[in-house]
């Protein structure tokens, strides 16, 4: 690890790639790997998913890594972790304590993982969730595709005249190639709200208007710094639960872990399946 100081990401004066470079040093010392092909970022539900890609090879507490924190969230993981991908000699980071915004760590803090990925060396990055379902035909544990996204939060990861293309950020390519894993696997276009309340049925009304099938608090932020580093996309949600309004159901994060805990085993090895085919 370098002797001097890492500059703070809350400082303005901070360059946030410069501190995600100082993070990706980190872990190549901590991992001896010098390069990372592809990263994920498992949400709510999701975790396993790193048990079935490979061998891990090292795995780092997450807030011994430049910029990073412990999480603050119940049901996400705490390690960042490298692993072998089975069957080859590439590897994949798995990114563990993501931060979200309502957390008021700043949006930097939010995409500091993704910036980290791409100064590993990373081309791909899979972004998952949790997330609540408009479509009454997605029952809690589908997964979902994310074909396109809503930011909803009022800001973005991007500073400045920073004029990036969001035509294809949610990769056709990769899509595709998920749909050789599973031809049925749906897609939808995910919004996210900035949280942590969770929506208003009339939020969600509006959402459905603007396009949403789902709604979370999470994923776009991300997505958008991961276009701006020239990562290629492939987004999938899982739906925890029915978005409010939608059923007469009231909602709370204990549904939306058990959920995901019970999804777990089948989602996490179609995802490992993915996996092996990028």
């Amino acid at each position: 690890m370098d002797d001097v100081a890492v500059p703070s990401l809350d400082d303005p004066g901070t360059d946030p790639f410069d501190v995600a470079a100082r993070a990706a040093r980190v872990i190549a010392e901590r991992t001896g790997v010098e390069h990372h092909d592809l990263a994920l970022v498992l949400g709510s539900g999701w975790g396993e998913a790193a048990d079935r890609i490979g061998e891990v090879v090292a795995e780092i507490p997450s807030h011994e890594i430049p910029g990073f924190s412990a999480p603050a969230v119940a049901g996400h993981g705490a390690t960042t972790r490298s692993i072998r991908l089975a069957g080859s000699d590439r590897h994949a980071l798995v990114l563990g304590s993501r931060t979200h915004l309502y957390e008021g760590k700043g949006v930097r803090r939010v995409v500091h993982g993704v910036r980290t990925a791409a100064a590993t060396g990373a081309r791909t990055l899979v972004l998952t969730n949790g997330c609540g379902g408009l479509n009454p035909d997605w029952a809690p544990g589908t997964a979902v595709l994310i074909q396109d996204h809503l930011n909803l939060t009022a800001t973005s990861p991007l500073e400045g005249a920073t004029f990036v293309d969001m035509t294809d950020l949610y990769s056709q390519r990769l899509r595709d190639l998920a749909h050789t894993v599973d031809p049925t696997l749906p897609e939808g276009v995910y919004a996210q709200f900035r949280g942590p309340q969770y929506e208003t049925p009339a939020e969600v009304r509006m959402a459905g208007v603007l396009g949403a099938d789902l709604v979370g608090m999470s994923t776009t932020l991300e997505a958008i710094a991961a276009r701006h580093v020239g990562l290629d996309v492939l987004g999938v949600s899982l739906v925890t639960n029915a978005a409010a309004g939608i059923s007469p159901e009231p909602l709370s994060h204990e549904e939306v872990i058990e959920a995901g805990r019970t999804a777990a085993p089948r989602i996490s090895a179609l995802l490992a399946e993915i996996v092996g085919r990028i």
